[in-house]
């Protein structure tokens, strides 16, 4: 089995899937997080990220959603093989 690399959400590139490994937040932003549907254990793919990187357009639990920078590099993910 090959060993899972960690990076955040923010990291991963256009057009992969990733695992959710941990929230690294804390208080609001952690409960924002997980209240989009983002929790441990589910899978996230990138679909889109503006010209600047801020927002990233993802697909969790059936549904599109957008996330800024600081969001997205509170989740830590491993990417999908």
């Amino acid at each position: 089995m090959q060993q899972e690399q960690a990076m955040t959400l923010r990291d991963v590139p256009v057009g992969s899937g990733a695992r959710v490994l941990k929230l690294a937040g804390e208080g609001a932003l952690k409960r924002h997080i997980m209240d989009m549907g983002i929790t441990k254990g589910v899978e996230v793919h990138v679909r889109k990220a503006a010209p600047l990187g801020d927002p990233i357009e993802v697909t969790v639990r059936g549904y599109e959603l957008s996330l800024r920078k600081n969001e997205a590099e509170s989740v830590l993910v491993a990417l999908l093989s």
